[in-house]
């Protein structure tokens, strides 16, 4: 679905906050999604696009700030990625602000005159900085004159800024931290703001983006929910009918909830059974759809479908693509047999697709590749094929999944609903891994994950934790049970926090509650006798296993 981007839009998706957008180029840093929440923490629109794009991709965007982000480049190196040509006179004839963070600020000195090299002392980790008596538009007051620890991550430093600029923070070992051309409305930052080990950071970005930007803290979710229904109703002709896939998560039905309030009657909602659910999940998320929801569903039992498909299948990648193939095949199904009974064939596809989603499906400027260095395939990620005649609707895009659920409530989706754990589009097939069809492993983590969770729950943990779940590996063990040696499954069970996904740690359990777990499983479940635990932080490790 392409559409005009103008200020109130992006891609078709409603932003709101028009005129005080904050528009992030991601050069790569692990960081960069966490630059775009802190700044929506602030109530100011922003968004994350490719450091590498076009001026006029830019420019449509119409940015009162522009962030370039970290990344892992050296701005020496062959290829290294840069913001357009015409980039800097852009911004000096619109007004625009612009603030470079580490590699960021390296790109404004170098193509602005300064010089940047390989530093005597490279920086890590938390590094004190002083910020020196003075009248700095960059921090406020209650900064100046002051020390405050900065989370640092750079080899190369900039040791000569170009003209006009000033020096408006040290480390204390003695390297540029900060600087500024006011006249211009250049600013830089060679730490990272966004975590939170740089202890001052939300107010440096507040006082930088507030007071010396001039941006209004105006972007609040009912009036991105009220310009989302005004781009759906503006998009979906009013005899036109819209397709959507519930998968009974919180994205899903979020979305579907929001295009009913828009279009009613004419959204037909599916269900798709895929054989990859967890314990009586079809059931149960049927009734919260008739009974809370009062949303049009229809449930389709494709299990054997797609299992069949995914027999002998032990790639990951692979996995996700067939089922991905095997959904718009579904969903292909369903718009004919809807044709038949309405008289004409709907015309758009709604998906819960989220910003992390887009970002992991996105490749990081300056790794040579046009589309994906894929940290995983999003099935909802990259459009339909050419030959499925239906147009995307995707009204949390550009919504991380905090904000989505936000949205829910305003929406009056129940609460119970919306504080459910996120589940994978692929299900359970990225829980089992390699061969899902093999044996009995769906049916053995289906009990697995169900023990599992509802101790969570009585436990009064599962608001606690961002997501958990268990894990089945193609692997046995010899274990000793009812006086006998046995050789059976492992399974691994796993629990994160984390605010958007984008990273996690791990979740700290009590040894009683573990020790309980691992009893009902073992006592529970034929064909288990031995469950261990991933302390896995994201990264390295993804939220999933596959």
């Amino acid at each position: 679905m392409e559409t005009a981007v103008n200020s109130r839009t992006a891609n078709g998706v409603a932003t709101g906050g028009a005129g005080n957008l904050v528009l992030i180029l991601d050069y790569g840093s692990q960081y960069t999604h966490l630059i775009t929440r802190r700044i929506r923490q602030l109530s100011v629109l922003s968004l994350c696009i490719s450091g590498t794009s076009t001026l006029d991709a830019i420019a449509k965007l119409k940015p009162r700030v522009v962030i370039l982000s970290g990344g892992p480049h050296s701005v020496h190196a062959a290829g290294a990625p840069s913001f357009p040509d015409g980039f800097i006179e852009y911004a000096e004839e619109h007004g625009v602000f612009v603030l470079g963070i580490c590699y960021g600020m390296q790109l404004i000195v170098q193509k602005l005159g300064g010089v940047v090299a390989v530093g005597e002392k490279q920086e890590y980790g938390k590094m004190e900085i002083a910020v020196p008596e003075g009248e700095w538009g960059f921090y406020g007051p209650e900064a100046i004159g002051g020390h405050q620890t900065v989370w640092m991550s750079h080899g190369d430093e900039a040791v000569k800024l170009p003209e006009g600029f000033t020096v408006v923070a040290r480390s204390l070992q003695g390297s540029v931290a900060a600087i500024e051309n006011r006249s211009r409305r250049f600013y830089g930052l060679q730490y990272h703001p966004e975590v939170t080990h740089s202890t001052q950071g939300m107010e440096t970005l507040q006082h930088f983006l507030l007071d010396v930007c001039g941006v209004t803290a105006d972007w609040k979710m009912q009036d991105v929910l009220e310009e989302e229904i005004k781009v759906i109703k503006g998009l979906v002709g009013p005899d036109e009918h819209v397709i959507c896939a519930l998968s009974g998560g919180v994205d899903s039905t979020v979305a579907a909830t929001l295009v009913h309030k828009a279009i009613g009657d004419r959204l037909h909602c599916v269900f798709v059974d895929n054989g990859l659910l967890r314990y009586k999940e079809r059931e149960r998320v049927m009734s919260t759809f008739q009974s809370d929801l009062h949303l049009p569903v229809t449930c389709i039992d494709a299990s054997e479908q797609f299992l069949s498909k995914l027999k002998g299948v032990k790639d990951p990648e692979m996995k996700r693509k067939i089922i991905g193939r095997e959904f718009i095949c579904i969903f292909d199904y369903f718009a004919e047999e809807l044709e038949e009974k309405l008289g004409k064939r709907p015309t758009f596809l709604v998906q819960g697709t989220l910003y992390p989603d887009v970002i992991e499906s996105c490749p990081p400027p300056g790794s040579g590749m046009t589309h994906s260095h894929t940290i995983k395939s999003h099935h909802n990620v990259g459009g339909l094929p050419k030959e499925m005649k239906l147009k995307l609707i995707e009204p949390l895009k550009l919504l991380f999944k905090d904000e989505v659920r936000k949205m829910g409530n305003i929406l009056n989706v129940p609460e119970s609903f919306l504080k459910r754990h996120p589940f994978p589009g692929p299900g359970l097939a990225v829980r089992v891994l390699g061969d899902v069809t093999e044996g009995n492993a769906l049916e053995i983590l289906r009990q697995v994950d169900e023990i599992f969770i509802q101790s969570i729950k009585e436990a009064g943990l599962y608001d606690s934790i961002w997501q958990a779940f268990a894990v089945f590996l193609p692997v046995q063990s010899v274990g000793v049970q009812g006086d006998q040696r046995t050789h059976s499954h492992v399974v691994v069970l796993r629990a994160i926090t984390s605010e958007d996904g984008m990273t996690a740690d791990w979740y700290y359990f009590d040894h009683k509650f573990l020790v309980d777990v691992v009893s009902k499983i073992c006592n529970n479940v034929r064909g288990v006798n031995r469950v261990c635990q991933d302390i896995t932080s994201k990264p390295p490790a993804t939220v999933e296993w596959e």
